[in-house]
């Protein structure tokens, strides 16, 4: 028995005062408690406890160690029962990064059927670009970040693609000139153009490719959310570039139609990234396993 042991011991008999209710707490026999706690007396080279009528009670010396025992020995329990809760998903939380695209179009209905599952797991998410989260994800700032394509990994993140999305030019009836023709990518230049504004990964990823096919645009409208492209668009406000699923509904409807070129505009794809450094812990490795991603 190591001094651990021996200390778990004397704090169940001083608590009860008694070796054989200590014994039956400890589940196991009065013997081999009254053998350990001879033996952490001969270590310290001091009685702790004396018989008394009704059972034993500590000494003057055994009293002092019972200070600091007592509250060593109930801080571990209580390490103890926390971290059974968190692996039980009793306790804990995650802290994610994405951005509303990400968050709306994907994320969204796996945290709802998570906080059904596990509503007592706290979920904190950082909404912000492709460029953030991976920058807070390298610096242990959050358990997982879902991003979309492309982007430059840092470090040694892990990627797993679980969605493909696609880019789109969108406008309505002031535009029906251009419906249902082929167009070529140069005319982009002479349309009034909504674009997003600021370092996100749609922007770069639309930029560079019209800049890899000579095309360089100078946008009439630069704005905040991908949401406000497509209320501009179906006011005749210009010609908006959004991810699809952002324009779906006024697509299918009819209120705006799809501008279509000689030149695709590759597929890109909702990433889920994880740093193999800060594996994930038990609530944000069952989030991931919901999302049918694997994280050893």
């Amino acid at each position: 028995m190591n001094n651990l042991e021996y200390y778990k011991v004397f704090y169940h008999v001083a608590k009860t005062g008694s070796l054989t209710q200590a014994a039956e707490e400890l589940m196991i026999s009065q013997p081999a408690v009254s053998q350990s706690v001879k033996q952490l007396e001969a270590a310290l080279g001091t009685k702790l406890f004396v018989r008394v009528s009704r059972g034993i009670r500590l000494t003057g010396e055994g009293a002092l160690l019972y200070g600091y025992v007592e509250k060593g020995y109930e801080q571990l329990e209580l390490g103890e029962q926390r971290l059974k809760k968190m692996l039980n998903l009793e306790l804990g939380e995650i802290h994610i990064g994405a951005s509303d695209m990400t968050l709306q179009f994907y994320l969204l209905p796996y945290l709802e059927l998570f906080h059904e599952r596990y509503p007592a797991i706290k979920v904190m998410v950082s909404n912000g670009p492709t460029p953030e989260t991976l920058t807070n994800l390298k610096e242990n700032k959050i358990d997982l970040g879902v991003v979309s394509t492309p982007f430059e990994k840092q470090g040694n993140l892990h990627a797993v693609q679980v969605r493909e999305i696609e880019d789109v030019f969108v406008a309505g009836r002031k535009f029906m000139q251009y419906k249902n023709h082929m167009l070529d990518l140069q005319e982009l230049e002479r349309m009034p153009i909504i674009y997003l504004d600021g370092a996100t990964s749609t922007r770069n990823y639309i930029d560079s490719f019209l800049t890899q096919n000579g095309v360089h645009i100078q946008p009439e409208f630069q704005l905040a959310t991908s949401d406000m492209i497509v209320q501009f668009a179906l006011r005749n406000l210009g010609v908006g570039c959004v991810v699809r699923d952002f324009a779906k509904e006024y697509l299918e409807d009819g209120r705006l139609f799809e501008l279509r070129f000689n030149r695709i505009i590759p597929k890109r794809h909702f990433s889920v990234v994880t740093n193999p450094q800060n594996p994930p812990q038990a609530a944000a490795r069952n989030l991931l396993n919901l999302m049918g991603i694997n994280v050893m």
